[in-house]
């Protein structure tokens, strides 16, 4: 059921009004929203003509053509605290560090206005998360996808938040700052370890993804094989890799381990075409892999020098139970 305040406007483009940009006309026709929002509003999938979404606030409209414009009810402009449950591993005056868990959105953004990693820090925390990120994201310097386990840090002062900032834009090369992940993938790597080193921009026809591209921003990640998996054929069908970012961008170990050949086992968005792989496992893999919901992928690793102490700290996260469960479900090489 939609929400009682939400709306859909049908508007119809007058037949004098073809060829201009889709977000201008409809601003024309919604005179109470603004051309941003507009703009928002088509890229999240909100705006329909004829059964079609339209996704690009650019497209030259026909003049004539209806558009059904639905509008959400309006977001609350400050998040609140909220009461979810946080694994915290440390926290002190200056910082906080969690295991974030599956399914937990970092931010609210549009679909995601409640029950975030920022709802739950602004109950944990109150007053005493750094402000320098905005009153969206307070504290926020590095964010894991939805569906990705394992540890953030979270500053707690705008000096931690500039320093700490600093860090992750330098991405360790000049500094101590230390990202690792272990993943499942699938297929048999060629070599120990190797680097995958392409640049990442937005997908162009689907919004949600991103993708090799030369005009991309440059992308590095490191990859070392820890284990290989046999399947029912005596193969190697999957494996687990360590791996370490040299940059940190969107989806960048999902799409440059796809790009190598290699897609996280669960992940439906850059994996889809591997999913008949799960076939090959022995029963015990294929029934964790189906109950895992999500990319194999977990943060197991961080490390920064502490904002306030200037000393090098570490932290270390064992696999969650669901990823330790698959792993323990596969069979090893040599078993």
């Amino acid at each position: 059921m939609s929400d009682p305040q939400e709306r859909i406007e049908t508007v119809i483009v007058p037949p004098d009004g073809g060829g201009q940009r889709l977000d201008k006309a409809l601003a024309t026709l919604l005179p109470e929203l603004s051309r941003s929002r507009l703009k928002v509003l088509i890229l999240d999938g909100l705006v329909v003509s004829n059964g079609r979404i339209c996704r690009d606030p650019s497209e030259a409209v026909a003049g004539g053509a209806a558009f059904a414009v639905t509008i959400p009810p309006a977001a609350p402009a400050e998040p609140e605290g909220e009461d979810i449950p946080l694994q915290v591993v440390h926290e002190d005056d200056a910082l906080i560090v969690i295991d974030k868990p599956a399914g937990l959105v970092v931010h609210p953004a549009a679909g995601n206005w409640t029950g975030t990693l920022v709802n739950a820090l602004i109950a944990h925390c109150g007053a005493s998360l750094s402000g320098v990120g905005g009153v969206r994201r307070p504290g926020i310097v590095h964010r894991l996808d939805k569906d990705t386990t394992g540890l953030m840090v979270v500053a707690k002062t705008d000096a931690a938040h500039k320093s700490l900032s600093a860090q992750f834009a330098d991405h360790g090369r000049t500094g101590n700052l230390q990202r690792g992940y272990r993943a499942f993938v699938w297929g048999a790597l060629d070599r120990p370890r190797g680097t995958v080193d392409a640049p990442l921009g937005r997908h162009p026809q689907a919004r949600d993804k991103q993708a090799i591209r030369r005009d991309g921003r440059e992308a590095i990640t490191h990859w070392e094989r820890l284990e290989a998996y046999r399947g029912k054929g005596g193969g190697i069908v999957a494996s687990q890799v360590a791996c370490t970012l040299e940059t940190g961008r969107t989806h960048q170990i999902r799409v440059h381990m796809a790009h190598a050949g290699h897609p996280l086992l669960g992940d439906d968005l850059y994996g889809r075409g591997f999913k008949t792989k799960a076939e090959h496992l022995y029963e015990g893999g294929r029934l964790a892999l189906q109950t895992l919901g999500r990319q194999a992928l977990h943060a197991y690793l961080l490390g920064f020098d502490h904002p306030s102490t200037r000393q090098y700290v570490e932290f270390r996260s064992e696999l969650p139970a669901d990823l330790a469960r698959l792993r323990g479900a596969l069979v090893t090489e040599g078993e």
